[in-house]
């Protein structure tokens, strides 16, 4: 398969995670978290998120999301979460199935974000046994679409949270996206706008494979190795994820490869934006680029570079860029896209 811009998850892997594997491959190793490098790893967190956390990993972004939430919820308490979020629309049925909970889907505005005042009017029914009590909001960030919330935004969703006495998830399975594009730091992106666990993506940003469940507040982490068991999310030999996230964090990889993808999506985006025929519909803000396209474009494209349609009724499609996409694949691409509107409408 050619080189895309179907999802960051086409990607390969860093040749540094590669060869932090090969690191933690030399000695034995204690079993389920309890050796040096998922230590060293649970340091590199402190230092960069803050202190007095409990972390852990597992092996998917599903897997972190229902595990982070589960741990959090009981089987009458509802989870708040955007329409178009992975834990409504692209996890199958595993949140419900293993939390129990119901999960209530919020409209969100032109920009994939959810509004301040969507959640504040959502928030109903407390004490009533008639009705799922409301125990998390999770919010994707980046969103669905590519597009940020600003820290500002995120305090005040988390001073309504607090409010009611309700749990701050963050899902961000293209978090490093966000903190370069928005030029702050992790602390401030997660623990400082009041965020309670977070869900860190590896595989995105260039790990083979692992993902990482955050706890800034101790006693919401109370029982997690034995739903981290029950939920089949305990690697026996966590030394293999955990080495790939202290050198991602410790070497500040993440950086560099979060602002490469995010530099190629601006010049993918910056290359189409004036094309006749293209409508960009959200704001380039990470490593995405949503447009509206011809549908007689797609077959000629996709044998070029996979993508996904997001939209099938107006054929918005998703542009995704990685670590390894390069300035050539994007120039490539958009060269295709002209001569597609040249032979068609000229």
């Amino acid at each position: 398969m050619n080189k895309g811009f179907a999802s960051d998850n086409y990607a390969g892997v860093l040749p540094e995670m590669l060869k932090a594997i090969v690191e933690a491959n030399k000695l034995h190793q204690k079993s389920y978290g309890y050796d040096e490098f998922t230590k060293l790893a649970k340091q590199e967190f402190e230092n960069h998120f803050g202190e007095n956390l409990d972390v852990t990993f597992v092996f998917n972004g599903t897997g972190a999301n229902v595990l982070g939430i589960g741990n959090v919820t009981q089987s009458f308490n509802a989870v708040l979460c955007a329409d178009t979020s992975h834990l409504c629309v692209d996890e199958s049925t595993a949140p419900e199935t293993f939390t129990g909970c119901r999960y209530i889907p919020l409209k969100t505005n032109e920009f994939g974000k959810i509004d301040a005042e969507t959640i504040s009017n959502a928030i109903i029914r407390k004490n009533d046994e008639h009705y799922p009590q409301i125990k998390v909001l999770s919010l994707t960030q980046p969103t669905e679409y590519g597009t940020l919330y600003t820290l500002q935004e995120l305090k005040e969703i988390n001073k309504i949270l607090k409010e009611h006495d309700i749990v701050f998830h963050m899902d961000g399975a293209r978090i490093f996206n966000a903190i370069v594009s928005l030029g702050c730091t992790l602390k401030e992106m997660s623990k400082d706008v009041g965020v309670d666990v977070l869900s860190v993506g590896g595989t995105k940003v260039g790990l083979l494979y692992g993902e990482a469940i955050v706890f800034f507040n101790k006693s919401l982490s109370q029982n997690l190795k034995f739903r981290q068991k029950q939920s089949m999310q305990l690697p026996s030999k966590m030394r293999f994820i955990s080495a790939q996230f202290h050198h991602l964090l410790k070497d500040e990889l993440w950086k560099k490869s979060a602002a490469h993808a995010n530099e190629m999506a601006t010049r993918l985006y910056n290359g189409v934006k004036d094309i006749e025929n293209i409508k960009i519909t959200k704001p380039v803000q990470a490593n995405a680029v949503f447009v509206e396209i011809p549908s007689e474009w797609n077959e000629t494209l996709m044998k070029v570079s996979p993508f996904y349609v997001w939209n099938e009724n107006t054929n918005e499609v998703r542009w995704m860029t990685a670590f390894d996409t390069n300035e050539t694949e994007v120039d490539n691409f958009v060269e295709i896209i002209k001569t597609l509107k040249i032979n068609r409408y000229d």
